[in-house]
């Protein structure tokens, strides 16, 4: 196979990665509490990429070497619902997942059949003592800024924010919530946690910038196609004239 294919490929294998991050990114735009990803394009130089026929010196190929994702915050939007949280500020609630702890900016809550306070996945809200949040679905529940749940003037918990000295170990689960894949990088509990009931943060998704880098990134597809098109027909016509040579 000759540079031009093989940079060509893998030009076209990188952009489907992102193709995919902006397709999932657009489609939770609307998802409270989602943090947008991206990708760090690089470039190597492949063994595979060593042209023996011509003594081409191979190329450079484009490749992702990782993926990041942005925490900045999203927009604060009002709902009204009294199981609607949003944390103004840094840090992430910590609920109970099937395999640990995980780290969430999504405050749209709900009420288990158990009585445990819970995100909309479904994973137990956690107090800063610990444990789940009790609740009892015919009340109604009433948080404080400082994330204090009360219900019928009783205080049942209040609920844990913690941060982290880096994102970089943050990795995601599902929508929006995340892993921390680093036992050295401890989650602080956030000193005074400010909260705002009866409201969600958004995603920080931007729909218009992705849309338009959505375009951008197809249209390159397009020409990378193109590209192997070209060389495609490059080592037909060369297999044909060589054939001619021969018979002649």
């Amino acid at each position: 196979m000759d540079n031009l294919t093989i940079a060509a490929v893998s030009g076209l294998r990188s952009r489907m990665t992102t193709l995919d991050l902006l397709a999932n990114n657009l489609a939770n735009a609307g998802t409270s509490g989602y943090k947008s990803d991206g990708e760090f394009y690089g470039l190597y130089a492949s063994e595979d990429s060593q042209n023996s026929v011509d003594g081409g010196t191979g190329a450079t190929l484009p490749t992702i070497e990782s993926l990041w994702t942005d925490f900045s915050p999203g927009e604060m939007l009002t709902t009204g619902s009294p199981l609607n949280v949003a944390i103004i500020g840094k840090g992430f609630f910590t609920v109970a997942g099937p395999g640990g702890p995980l780290y969430t900016r999504n405050g749209n809550l709900k009420i288990l059949p158990t009585g445990e306070l819970a995100t909309s996945d479904g994973y137990p809200l956690q107090s800063t003592a610990g444990a789940p949040i009790q609740v009892r679905p015919n009340l109604d529940v009433s948080i404080s800024d400082s994330g204090i749940v009360t219900q019928g003037g009783q205080n049942v918990g209040q609920i844990e924010v913690v941060n982290f000295n880096s994102t970089a170990s943050l990795h995601k689960i599902g929508s929006t919530n995340f892993e921390n894949q680093d036992k050295k990088n401890v989650p602080e509990p956030v000193a005074d946690p400010q909260m705002a009931q009866g409201k969600l943060e958004g995603s920080n998704v931007s729909v218009p910038e992705a849309a338009m880098k959505l375009v951008g990134v197809m249209r390159q597809f397009e020409m990378l196609q193109k590209a192997i098109g070209i060389s495609t027909d490059m080592d037909s016509k060369a297999v044909q004239e060589v054939a001619r040579v021969n018979a002649a």
